[in-house]
Formats: C-alpha cells, sequence, structure tokens
C-alpha cells in the first residue's frame, strides 16, 4: 500500500470507528444533566520517509552577521515536483546526539511562504508542531520559506549560541526539510554570511569565500546537520595528523596560546585514538573547540567533527584546568562509538522518527570509558586527574545515589526522551543519565575480567577494534544490537557476557559498582582533602562539594545546590534553594563550615553538640541541627598492592604509542 493510500485508509477507519461508538453512544441511556463528549478523531498521520531522492537541491541561505541582536536571518529555495499542489516541511525535531525530542522549534519566528514572490498560505499539523502544511498554487516549482532563528540571548533563555567574537551555527535549528524522504536523500546547498573578519570552521566541503559570504559544495541533509560551524574573530586551527584538526575560537587572541608540550598531547591524542580502534570513518575530522565563558558550553559528537568547549583560560592555565579537558577525548572517540557504530534503536531515517535509546549504555557509557582512558594515555589529562575522576564517580554509585535501589542503569537510558537534562528536586533519588558514568565503570570491570581470563593478552582493547575499527573508511553508519555486543564480547574471549551485561545493567539494587577498580588493583577510600579531579571541579564550578559529609552541595553563596536523599542536611530538613546564613552562630564562609565538620568530628552522637546551621528558605529564617560527626570525606583511589609493578588499572591507563617531541 502507497503512503497516499495508507493516510486515507487509516483517516477513513478513524472515522467510520468514531462514528460506530456515537451510534452506540446515542442508543445508551445516558445521565439526565451529563454532558459526555466524544473524541475528536486525530488527523492523518504525516508520511513516513521512504528512501527515494527529493527532486532538486535545496537553496539555503543563513545571515548570521547580526552579534548585536543574536539572530540568525534565513531564507530556503525549496524545489517542489511538478503539479505538486501541497507541499509539508519539517523542523528536525529528534535530534542525533541528543537522543530525544530537543529541536528547538519554539526559537522558529517570522515564518513566511512565497511562490513566484506571492505569498501563500501555511498552518501548522495539528498534532505535531513542527510540521507546516503549505498549500501550493498551479504550476508552482519553487517555495521559497524565510524566517528567523532567534538564538538565547541569557542561559535562562537556553544555550546562547552568538556573540560578538563567536558563533556556533547547528543546521538543523535553522532549516526545514521535506517530509517523506529519508533525509540522506534530500540535498541542500548551504550558504552562511559571517561578521567580516571572522573564520570559519566546519566539517563540510568545497569551501568558498566571498568576503564575508561563505558557501560549500551541495550535500544531502543528514551530513549537513551533522556538520556545525564554529566561527570567530579570534581563531586558530592545528593539524594533530592522521586528518584530525584542532579548531578553536576564543573570546579573547590571547586565550589561543597553546603550548607546544600541550598540543603534543592532543597530536598524541589522535595517535592514541587511530591507535586503539585501527581505522579512521571519516576522510577529515575537525575537533570544534571554544575558549569562552560568554557563549554556551557544549559536548556534542558528529561523524566528521565534534562541538566542545572548555573555560577561557584553559590553554594559558593549563595545569590549574586539567580537570575540564576530557571532553575532547570524549566526542573523538564518538566518531567511532556513536556515529560509525549505532544502535539500531537511535538510527532514524529523518528527524521526525522517535529514537529508541536502550543501549546508550554502549554509546555513551563506553564512550566515557575511552574518553577517560584516552585523555589519561595521551597526557590531555594528568593520571592523577583521571584516578580523581574514577573515585568520584565510584562514590557516588556506592554512596551517593540511593536510587540505584529502585532503577536500574539501562532505565535511565530513557531521561534524554522525558527529563531533557532539566534540574531535578532529588537527582539522587530519582537517577538521572547514569549510563554514562556508572555503564563506564562497568566496562573497566569487563576490561579487567578480559585481563585476567586472557593472563594480560587482551582488553577492552580488543574489543573496540573489533567492534568499532571494522570496515575502515566507511563512512557510514553500521548499527548494532544488544547480541552483537556479547558476541564481540565473546570474540575476545568466552565467558557469559550476556548475563555479566544485563545483571549490572538491567536489574535495580546492585552491589556497588567498584569491581574493575578492584580487579585493577585499587580501592575506593576517603580522606579530609578533595582529590585533584574534585578539587579542580569545584574550583571551576565554584561549588563546596559535601555530599559525603553533610549530604549536600553550595553554590559560592552559600544556596543549597544538591541535597543527598536521606543524608544529613536533607534529615535536618534542609532542601535545594535553601540558604545556610550562619554555622554555629558566626556568618557563614566555606571555611567556618568546613571547620565546624571537623569539629564536629568523633563527638558521640547521642550526647554530642550537632552543628548548628540558621537556614533561609524564602523569607523564613530556620535553626536547624544537623547530627553529623563524621568528618570531611573525600572519594580517593589508592593502591591495594604494595609492590611497584604497574596494576591492571595503570596498565589500562598506559600509552600504546610513542610520544613524539613537541615542536
Amino acid at each position: 500500500m502507497t503512503t497516499s493510500l495508507r493516510v486515507v485508509a487509516r483517516s477513513a477507519s478513524i472515522l467510520a470507528l468514531a462514528a460506530g461508538v456515537a451510534l452506540a453512544h446515542t442508543a445508551s441511556a445516558q445521565p439526565v444533566g451529563q454532558s459526555m463528549p466524544m473524541t475528536v478523531p486525530l488527523p492523518p498521520v504525516l508520511p513516513d520517509a521512504v528512501d527515494t531522492t527529493y527532486p532538486g537541491t535545496i537553496g539555503l541561505a543563513i545571515d548570521a552577521s547580526d552579534v548585536n541582536r543574536a539572530v540568525y536571518r534565513v531564507t530556503e529555495t525549496i524545489p517542489v515536483e511538478a503539479g505538486a499542489r501541497q507541499l509539508t516541511l519539517l523542523l528536525p525535531k529528534w535530534l542525533p546526539g541528543n537522543h530525544g525530542p530537543t529541536g528547538a522549534i519554539s526559537l522558529l519566528s517570522d515564518l513566511h511562504f512565497s511562490v513566484a514572490g506571492k505569498a501563500i498560505n501555511w498552518t501548522r499539523d495539528a498534532v505535531d508542531a513542527f510540521a507546516f502544511h503549505l498549500d501550493l498554487p498551479e504550476g508552482a516549482r519553487t517555495v521559497e520559506a524565510r524566517f528567523v532563528h532567534t538564538s538565547p540571548l541569557m542561559p535562562a533563555e537556553g544555550r546562547v549560541t552568538m556573540t560578538r567574537e563567536m558563533l556556533n551555527l547547528q543546521w538543523e535549528k535553522m532549516s526545514l526539510y521535506p517530509a517523506g524522504h529519508y533525509v540522506r536523500q534530500i540535498k541542500f546547498a548551504p550558504t552562511v554570511s559571517f561578521p567580516a573578519g571572522w573564520t570559519p570552521f566546519t566539517a563540510l566541503d568545497g569551501q568558498k569565500v566571498e568576503g564575508a559570504r561563505v558557501t560549500w559544495s551541495p550535500v544531502d541533509y543528514a551530513t549537513l546537520v551533522d556538520s556545525p560551524v564554529f566561527a570567530g574573530i579570534n581563531a586558530r586551527r592545528w593539524d594533530l595528523g592522521h586528518s584530525i584538526y584542532l579548531s578553536v575560537v576564543a573570546d579573547k587572541p590571547e586565550q589561543l596560546a597553546l603550548a607546544p608540550a600541550n598540543l603534543a598531547s592532543f597530536q598524541k591524542l589522535a595517535d592514541e585514538a587511530v591507535s586503539l580502534f585501527g581505522s579512521r570513518h571519516f576522510d577529515h575530522y575537525d575537533s570544534l573547540l571554544a575558549l569562552t565563558d560568554r557563549m554556551g558550553g557544549i559536548g556534542l559528537e558528529h561523524h566528521r567533527s565534534s562541538e566542545n568547549s572548555y573555560e577561557p583560560k584553559s590553554f594559558t592555565d593549563w595545569a590549574n584546568l586539567d580537570w575540564a579537558h576530557s571532553v575532547v577525548s570524549h566526542e573523538l572517540v564518538h566518531s567511532w562509538n556513536g556515529k560509525f557504530r549505532r544502535p539500531a534503536g537511535l538510527w532514524t531515517p529523518d528527524y521526525r522518527q522517535p529514537m529508541q535509546t536502550d543501549l546508550l549504555w554502549v554509546y555513551e557509557g563506553q564512550t566515557q570509558f575511552w574518553g577517560l582512558v584516552l585523555a589519561a594515555r595521551s597526557g590531555v589529562q594528568r593520571p592523577e586527574t583521571i584516578l580523581g575522576s574514577l573515585a568520584v564517580t565510584a562514590a557516588q554509585y556506592s554512596e551517593g545515589q540511593p536510587g540505584r535501589a529502585w532503577r536500574p542503569v539501562e532505565d535511565t537510558t530513557r531521561d534524554p526522551v522525558f527529563a531533557m537534562r532539566r534540574a531535578l528536586p532529588y537527582p539522587s533519588l530519582t537517577r538521572s543519565e547514569d549510563y554514562y558514568s556508572e555503564a563506564a565503570l562497568v566496562w573497566l570491570e569487563a576490561d579487567q575480567l578480559i585481563r585476567e581470563r586472557t593472563q594480560g593478552a587482551k582488553g577492552l582493547d580488543d574489543f573496540a577494534r573489533r567492534f568499532f575499527g571494522v570496515k575502515d573508511g566507511d563512512w557510514g553508519e553500521l548499527t548494532y544490537t544488544f547480541d552483537d555486543v556479547a558476541a564481540a564480547l565473546n570474540a575476545v574471549t568466552p565467558y557469559d557476557w550476556a548475563g555479566f551485561l544485563r545483571q549490572r545493567l538491567y536489574q535495580a539494587g546492585q552491589p556497588s559498582p567498584l569491581a574493575g577498580i578492584e580487579r585493577g588493583g585499587y580501592r575506593l577510600v576517603w580522606k579530609d582533602t578533595p582529590n585533584p579531579f574534585d578539587k579542580g571541579r569545584m574550583a571551576g564550578n565554584k561549588t563546596v562539594g559535601l555530599t559525603y559529609s553533610l549530604g549536600l552541595t553550595l553554590d559560592k553563596e552559600g544556596k543549597v545546590a544538591s541535597t543527598l536523599w536521606n543524608g544529613p542536611a536533607f534529615n535536618a530538613g534542609i532542601v535545594n534553594g535553601a540558604k545556610i546564613v550562619a554555622v554555629n552562630g558566626v556568618a557563614y564562609d566555606e571555611d567556618t563550615l568546613r571547620a565546624a565538620i571537623t569539629a564536629a568530628k568523633g563527638t558521640p552522637k547521642l550526647s554530642g553538640a550537632p552543628i548548628v546551621l540558621l537556614v533561609q528558605r524564602g523569607d523564613r529564617f530556620l535553626t536547624l541541627d544537623v547530627d553529623y560527626h563524621g568528618g570531611l570525606r573525600y572519594p580517593w583511589l589508592e593502591r591495594t598492592a604494595n609492590d611497584k609493578s604497574p596494576a591492571g588499572l595503570d596498565q589500562l591507563l598506559s600509552p600504546r604509542t610513542t610520544a613524539k617531541p613537541a615542536k
């Protein structure tokens, strides 16, 4: 049955069903004086995408030069088939890398359509707000669409994508595409006008510059959406080898000063990644990086590029910001894991079909694992920082995540669909996207199990090469299922890998996921000072982390940013948004609170004095006793063996390629 016949048949059956229900309802007894409405039939469904070529090439011209008002003005010229009297256009809704229906429909405005210079009518679909139906006049051959994408001006409005120094142009937020076709079958010819003197970076090919106007070769819509643009007045590009480039824009020109030794670590990152997977699924790759605190932060994967952001001084204050360097390695891994190899349910023919997210513990979880490993192997981050990061993750799932008792990791893969990274009242109870970090610990255990079972001859590196490294030079997408993952693990070393994964990821109430760390020769311990990663993270985020002592995190003003469910602060009645005003009768500051926690350590629980906090909640001031006597507690990883031979975790993090001298 063709799509159009199927739509008509479905519509007719809905109407017939409604009529039958109405007749049955009329014949039945109806209570006197009680109105009882009947359902309104849904409109015809939009046509499913089919793998056929859309006729002609769509012209897409974006004026991105108005950085003062932060708006993108868009003009599209859309060819239509001869004799067509209707056209449905869609704004992308289900976005790759977002794993959910996060399309920016609310930022599309001032929408107008015309044919041969005359305005034509349009209506928004009654069910799908991302779809626009156009009535075409007789003889229409091309539709012109004009609209504005209103980039957020403040973080409260969404992620800021344009400042006076740089922009991050994401095509899916400012382009419409015709319904009914696989997006790989729709051609676009993109053009962007930038502010004078700006340099653009993108994975698109065939770039031509005419003044401030830049064009690229026509490309299918899937590739266009997968090829965002970073552009800025302060810009520089470095060759990392293997056709991989670091393309950077910055708030200020002096922030682009990358020391040779630190550039060498990025170059070694490229070496280590290609060595790990044994292949490249791109002809060239750009790690797009913004050094900024003005444009919104980002870490988003693409097949031949990635969108990343660092703190503005990350190059010039390299050591102190070491804790925040791993995003580049994480997103680079995604070229192999997530873009080339992709869960079957996450691959969709267009941006209207919903995604099935159940295997994100591979897509994101193993990428999280390899992102940390490659950061350590390359020197993009220090080993002690990586160990600190693992300690923080281990602590979260051993003491800071009561939600693990009721919700398995696999269920958190649905969070991008319904939670969309909104702030939650008690995230430790509800859980969030734990398919990243808890799954990374499961993959660490898998690595150490393989090492044990093969007497150190193999590790998860062998799985990565076998699973993600196949078909060198293939720039398409190769999908997989749960069974494919288990089979590839079994090909490395026989084991009940399906049972291993299902127990740890699909069942709630599992033991703390520390087995990989312990098999790797380390253990989780607690100290009264933060580890290097935790220290840097708190300084960078301007927070006071007391999760494993008082059971809360504070911002720089003393306001509670998060509360641990059933922690000491929670049990005393302290919740998110409350502000600590005084500690034991003394005005609050970070040092005063830490000193009070230390002074209360060891006090007998029943007879000792609690920590007394004066807390402001709205217009009320409350004096609350926090009965806690465990002192300051921060997670660390500590070697369990006394000998100096490398432990399994040390071996995992050690380089696989020879370092090159810095130039």
